[in-house]
């Protein structure tokens, strides 16, 4: 597309499957909140207004590092850094990024209320439980895990990985809508990410549960303290504050464990950056990928299924989002320009 101008007709078709998707899923949960008779909340602002302002503030800077270093790169041509700035950040690009940061802070606050609503379906533990002790002969994952890397300094390992998450899943976001080349291509990670929170939130409801730290405390019993039982403790409160409590303005639940989307976010950026052509980023990606199914294990937020869980919806989020944004599954010629 030239620089400066507005993406020819052809192209929009891919745009408006993008806000298909978010336009269907929001009109879900809506439909889920008059169907539990409980309006969406946006606690202290936090999930929406919040993340859209501190995500813009991060985006500001990651836009000003990708002008200058395109600048410093071709202003041995003559390039100024007015003129770069302007060639790479047309308004065409400005308004479709802003687009793709407000679709995706829809759908992650529509994700967000129907997780919390979950609540008032019967948790389905005692199955998972089952699940796992069939998958590793017997015995608990999580209390293998335990007796392999001991209960103190890999619990406080495991916790600041595990905690990282958010950043991670942030740092991720801003970067494919500053420095991918197209905004298409930005369009992609974006895309199979709001897949990611749609899938992940069905399978709350497919199969809810709070997580084996809820399920067998005992396993977890000998972990050093960390924040992490604070957070359990928190959300647990939190769910018996909503299910006593529905029509309270602060009553909002966090905990749902199947599947684990620490994993599949953290897949699903692997999974982007393999797809960005990114090489040493996936593999740094594939060791903190470890980490973190690791750590969701390990912790007790959750079983060994969810995470696996977890790894097919990362799959099942990157096919989808190719899908929708490129119309095939097929990674697009990186060396050709698409609007």
């Amino acid at each position: 597309m030239p620089a400066g101008g507005d993406a020819p007709p052809r192209e929009w078709g891919w745009v408006l499957r993008v806000l298909a998707v978010v336009v269907v899923f929001g009109l879900v949960a809506v439909s889920r909140s008059r169907q539990v008779d409980i309006p969406f909340h946006d606690p202290h602002g936090k999930l929406f207004t919040g993340k859209i302002l501190d995500t813009a503030e991060m985006l500001l800077l990651f836009v000003a590092v990708d002008i200058v270093v395109r600048w410093l790169r071709d202003r041995k041509s003559g390039a100024s850094l007015w003129r770069t700035a302007s060639t790479r950040w047309t308004p065409y690009r400005i308004g479709m990024i802003g687009l793709a940061l407000v679709a995706y802070q829809v759908v992650y606050l529509s994700y967000r209320n129907l997780k919390s609503w979950d609540v008032f379906r019967a948790p389905k533990d005692e199955m998972l439980l089952r699940w796992d002790r069939d998958l590793f002969f017997g015995h608990s994952p999580a209390v293998l895990l335990h007796d392999l890397l001991g209960q103190d300094v890999a619990a406080r390992v495991l916790t600041s990985i595990y905690e990282s998450f958010s950043w991670l899943v942030t740092i991720a976001l801003v970067a494919s809508l500053a420095f991918t080349p197209t905004v298409r291509s930005a369009y992609v990670f974006v895309t199979s990410a709001i897949w990611a929170w749609i899938i992940g939130v069905g399978s709350y409801y497919l199969i809810p549960s709070l997580g084996p730290f809820h399920a067998a405390p005992g396993e977890f019993a000998g972990l050093t303290r960390t924040s992490i039982q604070t957070t359990q403790a928190l959300y647990v409160e939190q769910r018996a504050h909503l299910l006593t409590h529905p029509q309270a303005s602060d009553a909002f639940a966090q905990i749902s464990a199947f599947a684990s989307l620490h994993t599949a976010l953290t897949a699903l950026i692997l999974l982007m950056a393999r797809y960005y052509g990114l090489r040493v980023v996936s593999w740094l990606l594939g060791l903190y990928l470890i980490g973190v199914m690791l750590a969701t294990v390990y912790l007790g937020w959750h079983f060994a299924v969810d995470v696996i869980a977890g790894l097919v919806i990362a799959w099942a989020g990157v096919q989808l989002g190719k899908l929708t944004v490129n119309g095939t599954l097929r990674s697009p010629d990186r060396a050709a320009s698409n609007p």
